[in-house]
């Protein structure tokens, strides 16, 4: 057989290919056994694209923390985004490269169903994880000083070169003498087509907050910054590698408030509400040409830390005593999803399944262990 279709099966080729291309990665998986057209068709770019575009289901993924501060793993949970199933967890990840013990796991992404984690506290590890496909890689280790500072990172795809890029931010730091310690900034850039780092120039401001703050938009990557008595947003292309700056909302600046960068409706935008009290107000500016306010949600009570909008409106939010909680902004209702987590441990990440090749490592070679809560 030359065909996608099967034997004594009439469709064309093109409506073949355009049905396969909008079922889940899951789904491919199986059908690649079905016959070797399929096998091959589902590796070529023209088909990666044509399923990323047409595959508009969002997945979510809740990272959490299980144990003790010595002894626990970071895991993440895949929870169901079906109706009526208030997002209970479906599967769970416990990830070969995460080890054990307390340390700065953060999650970035996702760029077209990748993610990126940076595993800090001295382990000094990037990996791009594909949770669609499972697989994933651990990058190289980019040039720098033995003893040195991780600031941030931002992932992002170039698309002229239909490629995806890391740029990290770290302090580098040098014992002149015994009494004293010189250091410098330094920012490097990962790209996976070459797999490798090169140094580009430092902005000449300071990146800080870690990617929960920040965020990726349409092949821009935006950060908090500073500079002294100044707080503004920092930005890099992907595309033409280049930094540039731009204001925050003229009626916020970050004294008192947690600021969040997000993704709204492809626009970039910002929440903010306060860092004290036990009722919390979120007001979101979004940047079209210039800031506007959208609209504000008053005292919604118990929050610790926001975590994101769900597709529907709704805010997903760390509550005081660290359970994972949907709000509602149109009947104010509170839904506590029986998902527990440490303080600031806990992240939300939603993205859509993609066939998108990493040159990684599969689950089975990596040893991802996934495993399935019991049903009630």
């Amino acid at each position: 057989m030359t065909g996608l279709s099967k034997p004594g099966c009439d469709l064309p080729e093109a409506l073949v290919l355009e049905i396969l291309s909008k079922l889940p990665v899951k789904s491919l998986t199986r059908f690649r056994s079905v016959c070797k057209p399929w096998f091959s068709s589902f590796q070529t770019p023209f088909f990666i694209t044509k399923h990323l575009h047409n595959n508009n289901h969002l997945n979510l993924l809740h990272k959490g923390f299980c144990g003790d501060t010595r002894d626990g793993v970071y895991s993440f949970s895949q929870l169901s985004t079906e109706k009526g199933r208030n997002f209970s967890v479906k599967e769970i990840f416990h990830l070969p490269f995460s080890g054990k013990g307390w340390s700065d796991l953060v999650v970035d992404g996702p760029c077209n169903g990748i993610l990126c984690l940076e595993l800090g506290d001295g382990c000094d590890k990037a990996v791009l994880w594909n949770p669609s496909t499972r697989e994933f890689k651990i990058l190289p280790q980019p040039p720098h000083s033995t003893s040195f500072d991780f600031i941030t990172l931002g992932f992002g795809y170039d698309s002229q070169t239909d490629d995806y890029k890391v740029v990290r931010f770290v302090v580098n730091f040098f014992e002149e003498d015994s009494d004293a310690v010189e250091h410098n900034h330094q920012v490097d850039l990962y790209s996976l087509t070459s797999d490798s780092w090169k140094e580009i120039s430092y902005p000449g401001v300071e990146p800080y907050d870690l990617p929960p703050f920040n965020c990726y938009i349409n092949g821009v990557y935006y950060w908090h910054a500073t500079q002294p008595s100044a707080h503004f947003i920092l930005s890099f292309d992907m595309v033409n590698e280049k930094f540039s700056t731009l204001p925050l909302p003229q009626s916020q600046t970050s004294e008192g408030f947690y600021s969040h960068l997000l993704d709204f409706n492809g626009l970039l935008g910002a929440i903010f509400y306060p860092d004290e009290g036990t009722e919390k107000s979120f007001d979101l500016w979004v940047m079209n040409e210039s800031w506007t306010k959208q609209f504000s949600i008053e005292s919604v009570p118990g929050v610790e830390m926001f975590l994101g909008f769900w597709k529907t409106g709704e805010l997903f939010i760390e509550s005081l005593d660290h359970q994972l909680v949907l709000f509602d902004p149109s009947t104010r209702e509170l839904k506590n999803l029986g998902i527990h987590a440490p303080k600031w441990s806990m992240q939300i990440t939603a993205y859509v399944e993609s066939l998108v090749p990493i040159n990684a490592r599969s689950e089975h070679e990596g040893r991802i262990i996934i495993s399935r809560p019991a049903r009630n």
